[in-house]
């Protein structure tokens, strides 16, 4: 199927703040929810939605230039962290995301590595829209948690 740059989901309010996320209509959709006191947390909340688009888009990235480069870095793991408060009209937003992404072990050709790393955020399209509007700080580490890009590298 050929890709004409659109992107699109359904939203199905399934009970009070619990609703259905259609993504695909031969799937089954992926439940979101509010935690309490307005929903139940039957599901992830918009906020954990956001933090896991962006985190599964770094992870894609880093993959696939890997991949690319002929390197092996798996298994990957991502944790993606956002500051929360409140903006100057006292309404509650994502302040900063942090994401850090764990190699599961640390390819032997370092001038290929330092390609990928130089460059991976770059073709991730949700991570990239996101910091156009939330500052976004993105960390590699080795499996020894040894920083090998972003602050403190």
């Amino acid at each position: 199927m050929a890709d004409d740059g659109t992107r699109s989901v359904r939203i199905e309010q399934q009970q009070d703040y619990r609703v259905a996320i259609v993504w695909d209509p031969g799937r089954p959709p992926l439940v979101a929810d509010e935690p309490p006191p307005l929903g139940r947390a039957e599901g992830p909340s918009p906020g954990q939605l956001l933090l896991g688009a962006v985190g599964n888009c770094m992870t894609d990235s880093l993959l696939f230039a890997m991949r690319k480069f002929g390197l092996d870095a798996e298994p990957l793991s991502t944790r993606v962290d956002a500051s929360v408060g409140r903006n100057p009209q006292g309404r509650q937003r994502f302040l900063s995301i942090d994401v850090v992404l764990t190699l599961g072990k640390v390819p032997g050709d370092a001038a290929k590595l330092a390609r990928v790393l130089g460059q991976f955020e770059q073709f991730c399209t949700v991570g990239q829209s996101v910091a156009q509007g939330i500052p976004t700080r993105v960390t590699v580490r080795g499996p020894d948690g040894a920083v090998l890009h972003g602050e403190g590298a």
